[in-house]
């Protein structure tokens, strides 16, 4: 039989303290080993074969229910992109472009290699970012200029073209992206945060890009909606045009 002062041989504080170390410890290997879901097995980027993948290595492959259908199992096995590079010498060196940086997707024109499927709304699960031609129940405030029919002007002041619609976000509820034709007949869309509205002159200005970068712009593959991937790429592609550009934007203030 145990007497009525048995827990007087233990001090109850300090392995309450031991028990939290081994639950703080166990919880940072946990999530060590959850992030490393997204971008491993580690692969080298010179030699192409796997590297360590550090000390608590990769969490088992789990599947995810994705929220409009199907699955996905992370981490798995992925070719690895082979990137239009002069060939690295060391691991860090500078990556050094074979052609035009903005459209092989290098340095800020870099983007993720997402589903080829267009962002759904979560109750009735249609495509998110869509024209105000297809929203019909979506409009500009009459305190927001409405930039359809102006003229699209680039960093050298030239025409890039014409505003024919703008795409919004029907679960976020606000404008992505600005339609514009091109002489050559092309529609490009222009990430939203990236032009500047004159209302008084009816001009959009993107500063960053020239007018042949709108005709060799990323386009989408369908008329009315845009896949996470084409997202990115696009929003990638106009953003890298504030180093790329011009020559001079790449170079050193001093």
């Amino acid at each position: 039989m145990f007497s009525g002062n048995f827990f007087l041989n233990f001090d109850i504080s300090l392995i309450a303290l031991y028990c939290f170390w081994a639950f703080f410890l166990g919880l940072v290997i946990y999530l060590q080993r959850e992030s490393n879901r997204e971008g491993f097995p580690l692969v080298s980027e010179k030699t192409g074969l796997p590297v360590s993948d550090g000390v608590f290595g990769v969490a088992d492959p789990k599947t995810f229910i994705l929220p409009h259908g199907g699955t996905t199992t992370a981490p798995k096995a992925e070719a690895p992109e082979m990137l239009a590079i002069h060939p690295l010498r060391w691991a860090g060196d500078p990556i050094e472009p074979m052609g035009d940086p903005m459209q092989l997707g290098l340095g800020p024109a870099a983007y993720a290699q997402r589903s080829d499927h267009p962002h759904l709304t979560f109750d009735d699960h249609k495509p998110s970012i869509v024209p105000l031609r297809v929203a019909t129940d979506f409009w500009i405030s009459e305190d927001d200029p409405d930039p359809r029919g102006f003229t699209v002007t680039d960093a050298d002041g030239a025409v890039a073209g014409t505003v024919i619609d703008v795409w919004v976000d029907r679960s976020e509820y606000l404008a992505r992206f600005v339609e514009v034709l091109t002489p050559m007949g092309r529609r490009v869309l222009a990430p939203a945060p990236l032009v500047r509205i004159d209302e008084e002159a009816k001009q959009v200005l993107v500063n960053t890009l020239l007018v042949k970068h709108f005709e060799a712009a990323p386009i989408t593959q369908h008329m009315d909606q845009i896949t996470l991937r084409e997202e990115d790429r696009i929003q990638a592609y106009f953003a890298s045009g504030q180093l790329y550009a011009k020559p001079e934007r790449s170079e050193p203030f001093l």
